[in-house]
This record gives structure tokens, sequence and C-alpha cells, in this order.
């Protein structure tokens, strides 16, 4: 007979009787034609579902999800209680222009003294270029659009033909580029560019529309089916600021990985270490951003797609709250956990992109009620200020389980000094119910994505997948209602006691990901694989921002002993973006003098 778990509301839950249990995934890693063999095997009737099975009670799902009695009664999408007003803020109108927003942003950031800026030598004190920097070498005649664009086209395709070919982009059209750079430097010689974006390089990862390239969420297939005929919202408030758009970034399959391997058209490379992945899905995206081809890029996430690759590949990922931004034109815009958002080099690049594109869809603005958006005014003392009064919430055991302390060292070492420099107060807080918050989001995600693509599979697109796409569909497809219903009153538990939390804390701070970049596995190159301890490092400390839709953002402090980049993560308060980036920014202030020049880097910005 099965026992039943019967569990108490979440407002009677005793923390000081929550005890902090280390996840264990129990599932087998495999490449090559083993891992062939085996997806071939579970994709049958009767022996594929005995593995479904075993794997689920392995790893406790079963127990979770129906042999447990939730009092709370489920919530489909986030919910969230009315916030307080953020202080020391610039308010933006959703409904303006992105120029304007794009403006107002500009008008936030620090004093730009451009002799102080652009210094890519020595390693020891590497800067990136900003979008500032590009703006002002544009206005001063140094440097056009059209001339940074000759700089870039070569090395795309460099990428693409090297054997085994490790694209950046799996669409791009040098002619369009350079047509889109040759408009941008006639705004410039006219007098009259668009916005502080003007002339500004960025890539798009592959779910998100961007006219004419198509939307493949680099697949083989979905191309044939969906056709693009215009810009995502996002990609259209963006072409209105005068960026250039260099193409459609690689990802891991539909999304579907936090690696970022991809057998179909090659797997992108960490800037940091060839050798080793950028973390997915947003693949291409951080690594161009990474490597200074692009000032900034779009990504979405689901489930740290954003952030993960940001942390391993040492950029900035920004995951705003659910529904800031609109998801009109992407593969994923139907979904309860994904959102649009970008990856830049410095957190106030990430402002100015992140003015430009936010904005809820109207069906949002009258399910989620969002709070106005806000951005931090970092030009006076104002914001030093506010700093001294943050909290942040550290859960210690959660904090410190990670593959190395290089990891939790280092994360810590910054959490010190922003607390000693600015005088933050840390404190410990505890968090319930991780392991069922893991498991109500994969099973969120799961529906959803099987949801979206289901139709197509029942064309016989299915075998069109890659194999870890498929494992992945394979595990999606055994999930019932039961499942999923109670996968959602998880998430109402754990929306309460996450909203407890805020209550005493700013931010929740963890590091991005328990594990710097993973080496590729050669094999691993034809025909994918999976792992899915490597996917629950990976993944560990980003799955409430997702889940919640609360936002969350990763800054780069450091390098673990292989001089692999280590992230920051700072999860905050629903709407509550604008104090998560000027916190984001003082601690990159914090870590600039360590910032070190990855071993791919292109100077496309040259003015001399």
């Amino acid at each position: 007979m099965v026992k039943m778990r019967v569990m108490v509301p979440a407002e009677d839950v005793d923390l000081s009787t929550v005890k902090y249990e280390p996840e264990t995934i129990q599932a087998p890693h495999l490449m090559g034609l083993v891992f062939k063999l085996f997806v071939r095997i579970l994709e049958t009737r009767v022996l594929g579902s005995l593995i479904v099975s075993h794997l689920k009670k392995q790893n406790k799902m079963v127990e979770m999800l129906q042999n447990t009695v939730i009092p709370e009664a489920p919530m489909f999408k986030p919910e969230f209680p009315p916030q307080e007003p953020e202080h020391g803020v610039v308010v933006l109108k959703e409904n303006g222009i992105p120029e304007d927003r794009v403006e107002s942003a500009l008008k936030c950031l620090p004093h730009y003294d451009p002799a102080s800026h652009g210094n890519v030598e020595p390693a020891s004190s590497f800067q990136y270029w900003k979008i500032r920097d590009y703006a002002h070498a544009y206005r001063s005649r140094l440097v056009t659009p059209s001339t940074v664009a000759e700089q870039i086209i070569p090395v795309i395709k460099e990428f693409s033909s090297k054997k085994p070919p490790t694209p950046l982009l799996i669409s791009f059209d040098a002619e369009e580029v350079r047509k889109q750079a040759a408009a941008s430097t006639q705004r410039f010689e006219e007098g009259k560019p668009l916005s502080i974006l003007d002339g500004i390089f960025m890539a798009i990862k592959d779910d998100i529309d961007c006219f004419p390239h198509p939307s493949k969420g680099a697949s083989t297939w979905m191309h044939e089916f969906r056709s693009v005929n215009k810009d995502s919202v996002c990609v259209s408030k963006l072409r209105s600021c005068g960026v250039i758009f260099l193409g459609k970034a690689n990802m891991h399959e539909f999304g579907m990985g936090t690696t970022g391997n991809n057998p179909n058209y090659g797997t992108t490379r960490n800037p940091h270490a060839p050798e080793r992945y950028t973390g997915g899905s947003s693949s291409g995206p951080a690594a161009i951003v990474a490597s200074g081809l692009c000032s900034a890029a779009l990504g979405t996430d689901g489930g740290g797609s954003i952030r993960i690759p940001s942390s391993l590949c040492g950029v900035v990922g920004l995951k705003s709250t659910y529904g800031r931004t609109d998801m009109k034109g992407s593969l994923c815009g139907n979904g309860t956990v994904e959102i649009i958002g970008p990856i830049a080099t410095t957190v106030e690049d990430v402002m100015l992109v992140y003015a430009a594109i936010l904005g809820s869809s109207p069906a949002d603005r009258i399910s989620l009620k969002p709070s106005e958006p806000c951005l931090p005014i970092l030009s006076t003392n104002e914001s030093l200020n506010a700093l001294g009064s943050l909290r942040l919430g550290k859960y210690t055991a959660w904090f410190n389980d990670v593959n190395s302390t290089d990891i939790s060292d280092k994360c810590e070492d910054i959490l010190d000094l922003l607390s000693k420099t600015h005088g933050c107060e840390m404190v410990e807080i505890v968090i319930p119910e991780l392991l069922e918050m893991r498991t109500a989001h994969l099973v969120s995600i799961g529906s959803e994505m099987l949801s979206s693509v289901n139709p197509y599979c029942e064309e016989g697109k299915g075998v069109r997948f890659n194999y870890d796409t498929r494992t992945s569909m394979a595990l999606f497809r055994s999930y019932t209602a039961t499942d999923y219903v109670a996968a959602q009153r998880f998430r109402r538990r754990l929306m309460y006691h996450h909203m407890e939390i805020f209550k005493k804390v700013d931010f929740i701070v963890t590091p991005t990901t328990g594990m710097t970049a993973p080496i590729i596995p050669p094999s691993a190159l034809q025909l994918g694989e999976t792992d899915m301890q490597v996917t629950g490092d990976l993944m560990r400390f980003i799955i409430a921002a997702n889940l919640l839709g609360l936002p969350a953002i990763s800054v780069p402090v450091g390098y673990d002993k292989q001089g692999l980049p280590i992230g920051l993560q700072l999860i905050g308060r629903p709407w509550g973006e604008a104090s998560l980036l000027r916190a984001a920014f003082a601690i990159e202030e914090l870590c600039a003098k360590s910032r070190k020049k990855p071993a791919t880097f292109y100077d496309v910005l040259k003015t001399n």
C-alpha cells in the first residue's frame, strides 16, 4: 500500500524544522551510439514506459506529484501581490516609444568619459567596449557602422566554416548586415542617429522572430511550418532605435537543454575555453557577446537560459519579471515561465537594451497588473545611499551546494565586499521545498513545451528532433493531468514562501550556477548527449525566477582556479528590476579590476 504524504498549509510550515536536502539526480550519462540506441528503446511503447516510470520513481517525482496531498489551490501562472514602489528611480512609459525610454535610461547612467573606457590592454585590467563607446566613436567620426560591420562579417563566416563547425549564428546574411550598417552610417553622416543604440550590433536568439531570418529554434525543420513575416515585438522596438541585427544566434534545440550542444549546426564554444560549453540554451547570444563581436544580444529564459550561459561566459544576463516583456513573435511565447531578455558585457548596456524592449503585452497588463517599469538613477550619490539599506538573503546550505568551493568562496567574498563598501546587511534565510520547486518547474515547462510542439510530432516530425530533445519529450509525454495540477499547487506554496522571504530581505543571493563551464566530450558533438547531473548543477539556483516569475540577474564576479568565469545571481521582488540593476551595477564596479580578456576575443571597434 502506497504511503501518502500530507503537507501542512504553506503558512503553517515550521522553518526551524526545514533541513536542506542536496540534489541528487538519478539518470544515466549517455552519448554517441549508446545514446542513440537508448533513445530508440525509450520511444518504444512498453520498454520505454518502464524506463521512464523507473527514473521518475528514483527521482521521487511520483512521490511528490501523485502520492502527496497538497492543500493549496493551483496557480497556473505567476500571481503577484501588490508591491511597494522602488526608490531612487526613474519611471518609464510602458506605452511610450522605445527611443524615449532609451534616452531616459541614458540619463540614469554615470558620467561618460571616453578616455577611461575601452582599454583592452593589458589583459589584467581588461574592459569591453560599451554601447556608449561605440556611440562616441560614431559621433566623433572615428569609425562608422559600416567599417565595424566589415570587421565582424569575416569572423562570423570563420566560425561557421571550422571543422567541426562552431557557429555563433545559424542564420546570417552578410549583405543584409551591410545594408543595415550603411543606413546607420548615413544617419550619422546626416547628424540624425535614432538613439544611443543606433549602429549597435546585436544578435537574436533563434527562437525570436527577426525578419527576414527564419526562426528554427535551432532545429532543422521548424521553418518549414512557421514562416516569419515580421519582427517580434521586442526586435521591432530595437529596430526603431537603430540597432543592427547580425542574424539568428545558435542555441540548444528548442531551448531544451542547458549546455548549448547542437548536432544540427555545430556547438558554439566558450570564448574563455573553446573546449568547454557556453551553457544554454542561449549559447550563441552569450558567446557572441563575450567574444566582443556584439555589444548585446537577446535571449530567452524559461529555465535559466539567459543566466546560465551569461555566467559561464562571463557576461551579464537579465531575466525580468514574468510579463515585463511582450513575448509575441517568439517560439516560446505562450508559456508561463519564459521571458525575452538582454545579454550584454556590462550592467549599463543591459539597462539600455532592457529600456528599449520592456513593455507588457495587452493581455498581461490586465491579468498581471504590472507595476510601472523603472530604472535606477546611477548618476547621483542617492544611488549609493540606497545601497546601504539593502538586505541580502542567503540560504547558506543551498549557497554552498556547488561543485567547487571556488564558486561559493568567490561569491561570498564579493558579497562581503559589497557589505563593507556600501553597508548592505546579510540576512540568513531558509527556503523550504526546493526539491518540490525543481519538480514543479520541470513538469510546467515540459508540459508547455510538449503542448506547443505536439502537433508537429503528430505530423511525424518528432524523429527529426535531436536525441537529447527526444529524451526530454519521452519524459514530458509521461506527465498526467494530476502531475500538472500538483505542480501548480506547488507553485502557489512556493510563491507564498518567497513572498514571506521578501518581507525580510530585498534580494535572494546565490551563485548563478553550481559549476563552471563543463568540458565538451568530443563524442557528444555528432549525436548530442544526456547528462542530467550536469543539468542539475547548472540549474540548481535559477528555477525560482522561472516558476515564480521573479526578476533575476547574473553578474560576473571572478574566475575559478582554471580561469573559468563565475557568476553571482540576485533574485528580486516582482517588478523590482530597478533595484536589481542598481545592486548589480555596484557589484560589477567592485569586480571591474579583476576582469580578464577571453581567450577568443575580437576588437571590432578599432579607432586607430
